[in-house]
């Protein structure tokens, strides 16, 4: 049996669960999610969490936030008067938008409040701050 190690390429099967132990997303139904390890693909608790696996075997990881998408980030959220945005935007609090950034490189948003006079954006990943909890199943190494 192959265990996985720095420079493999492996083949996972996952379901990840928040700490209320709901599902945010599953390779159930799809094919498994294949990277390299080292390579910096995936978060790095999950990536650290399959070393050492061997193929066939099946575990839990959990991965706090800082090792997943980072703390959520209070300077990652803005207020924008809705002068600047164009007038037939028409969000609702969830959406997830896609922007500019002042260097041109894109930059996706989340809705997080609106008003009468702004818009809150929010640019963390929707994870960020979130300890995640992942049922693996290492399918293959190579």
């Amino acid at each position: 049996m192959a265990q996985a190690q720095q420079g493999n390429t492996v083949k996972v099967h996952y379901t990840g669960k928040l700490d209320d132990g709901s599902v945010f997303d599953s390779s159930a139904n799809r094919d498994p999610i294949e990277f390299t390890i080292g390579e910096g693909r995936v978060i790095p608790g999950f990536e650290n969490g399959i070393v050492g696996m061997n193929t066939g075997e099946s575990k839990t990881i959990s991965i706090p936030a800082d090792q997943a998408y980072g703390p959520h980030r209070e300077d990652m959220v803005v207020a924008v008067d809705k002068k600047h945005l164009p007038p037939d935007l028409e969000a609702e609090v969830g959406d997830q938008l896609q922007m500019r950034q002042s260097d041109g490189q894109p930059v996706v948003v989340t809705v997080a409040d609106i008003n009468d006079e702004s818009i809150t954006l929010d640019a963390n990943h929707p994870l960020a701050g979130k300890d995640l909890t992942f049922d693996v199943e290492l399918v293959e190494v190579s």
